[in-house]
C-alpha cells in the first residue's frame, strides 16, 4: 500500500500489519511475525487481549468523551487505582508520555517559581530519552534528536548516567529537580547499579530537590514490578508512565505525591483528551488484567530466563560487548552497528528492534510462555551469529 501521503518521519516501512491475536501480528500478506516488540513496550498485554477489547465496547457504548470541566468516574476509578499501586498521592492523565514529562517539567519549573529560583533547572543523564516535544527533546540526552531544532530551551544541565557523583558535584543553586529514567530504553536498555535510586533519592532529599523518574517505557509491569523503582525501598516525588497502560489506547499519567502533588492548582495545566472516560476504562481494564493473570511476576520470569539464556548462548561470543535487562527490557549490544539486523529478524518470523545504534532491544508482551521465549532465543541468536560470520 503506498505511503506517499504520509509525512516521512519514520523512514521506508516494508511491513504492513493488518491484524494481531496475542504475541503474533499479521501482515497484508498473510504472514505471521511473533512481536518481541509490543509496539515499543505498549501492548503488554498482546494483541486483542480479551479484556482490553470488552472495555473498549462497554466505555464505547456509554460515553467516550466529555470536557475535562466535569467529572467522570472512568478517570476517578483510574486515578485511585492508580495511586493506590504505586504509594503516589495523585495524578493528572495525558495523551502521550511526552506529555506526562511535560507535566512532570512543569511542575518542577513551578516547584522552583514558587520558591524564588530565578531559573529553575532540571538535572538530566546522558543517553535518556523524554520525548519529542520541545521540552521534552530538550531534556533527552542525545544530541542525534535534537539536531536541527534549535534553540533549544533553557533550564536543564546534563550528567552521566549511573553517575550519583556527578549529580553530587554540580554547584548550581538554580536546580530544582532530577528527571531520571530507572532504566534507560531508548538508550540501550542500561540498567543503573541497585543502589543509583537509593543514592539519588538521598541527595534530593538533601539539597531539597524533586526525584523525577520517567516511567514511560518500565511502567506498566515490564521491569517486573508494576513500576520499577517498586524494586527498590524507595519513592519518587513524581513519575510518568504511559505506553503500557493503555495497551495501545492514548493515555499517559503524570502521578505526584506530598509537596510535588500540590504544585499544580486550577488553570496551570490542562489537556483536552487527556483522561478521558474510554482510555480510562480500558487503563484501568489493563491495571487489572496485569494482577488477575499475574503478568507483572511473569515478566520478571521470562525476563531472567531470556537474560540467562542469552547469556549462556552467547559466551564467548566475540561480537557480543553486553547483555542486560530487568524483566522483559532486554538489550543485546554488538560491537558494531546492526540496525539491517531488524530487517533480518522480520524474514525470520520475529519483530524486534535496534537501538542506540548496536543495541537488539526486545520488549515482548508480558504474556509470552516459555515457548515464545525459547522461539525469541532461536531466532535471535542465530541472527548474532549470521551477523558476526559475515563480518568476519
Amino acid at each position: 500500500m503506498a505511503t506517499t501521503a504520509l509525512m516521512n518521519t519514520y523512514g521506508e516501512r516494508k511491513l504492513t500489519l493488518v491484524k494481531g491475536e496475542g504475541v503474533y501480528v499479521w501482515d497484508d500478506q498473510g504472514r505471521r511475525y511473533l512481536d518481541a516488540l509490543s509496539g515499543i513496550a505498549v501492548c503488554g498485554l498482546g494483541h486483542a487481549h480479551p479484556a482490553v477489547t470488552k472495555a473498549v465496547s462497554e466505555q464505547a457504548a456509554t460515553l467516550v468523551h466529555c470536557s475535562n470541566l466535569y467529572n467522570t468516574l472512568p478517570q476517578q476509578q483510574l486515578a485511585q487505582q492508580l495511586c493506590e499501586l504505586s504509594g503516589m498521592d495523585n495524578v493528572f492523565f495525558s495523551n502521550s508520555g511526552a506529555e506526562a514529562n511535560e507535566a512532570a517539567i512543569k511542575i518542577a519549573r513551578k516547584y522552583g517559581n514558587d520558591k524564588g529560583v530565578s531559573c529553575p533547572t532540571i538535572v538530566t543523564m546522558a543517553g535518556s530519552f523524554h520525548g519529542r516535544t520541545m521540552a521534552t527533546l530538550t531534556a533527552t540526552g542525545n544530541a542525534k534528536v535534537k539536531t536541527g531544532f534549535a534553540p533549544l530551551l533553557e533550564g536543564f544541565v546534563q550528567v552521566p548516567f549511573d553517575d550519583v557523583a556527578a549529580v553530587a558535584a554540580l554547584v548550581n543553586d538554580n536546580i530544582v529537580a532530577v528527571l531520571v529514567e530507572p532504566v534507560q530504553g531508548e538508550g540501550g536498555i542500561r540498567v543503573p547499579a541497585d543502589d543509583y535510586l537509593a543514592q539519588l533519592r538521598s541527595l534530593c532529599d538533601e539539597r531539597g530537590w524533586l526525584l523525577m523518574l520517567d516511567e514511560i517505557q518500565t511502567g506498566n509491569g515490564r521491569s517486573g514490578e508494576l513500576f520499577a523503582f517498586q524494586h527498590t525501598n524507595i519513592k519518587p516525588d513524581v513519575v510518568t508512565t504511559a505506553k503500557g497502560l493503555g495497551n495501545g489506547l492514548p493515555i499517559g499519567a503524570c502521578l505526584a505525591r506530598g509537596k510535588a502533588g500540590d504544585i499544580l492548582q486550577p488553570g496551570n495545566h490542562g489537556s483536552t483528551y487527556g483522561g478521558n472516560p474510554l482510555v480510562c476504562h480500558v487503563a484501568a481494564a489493563v491495571l487489572e488484567t496485569l494482577q488477575q493473570e499475574q503478568l507483572i511476576s511473569n515478566a520478571r520470569e521470562q525476563g531472567n530466563y531470556l537474560l540467562q539464556g542469552f547469556r549462556e548462548a552467547l559466551q564467548g561470543n566475540a561480537g557480543v560487548t553486553s547483555i542486560r535487562g530487568m524483566g522483559l527490557l532486554l538489550g543485546i549490544e554488538l560491537n558494531r552497528d546492526c540496525g539491517e539486523l531488524v530487517g533480518a529478524a522480520a524474514d525470520a518470523g520475529l519483530l524486534i528492534n535496534v537501538t542506540a545504534g548496536n543495541t537488539i532491544r526486545l520488549l515482548p508482551p508480558l504474556t509470552i510462555t516459555r515457548e515464545h521465549a525459547d522461539e525469541i532465543l532461536r531466532i535471535v541468536c542465530q541472527l548474532i551469529e549470521n551477523f558476526q560470520e559475515v563480518a568476519a
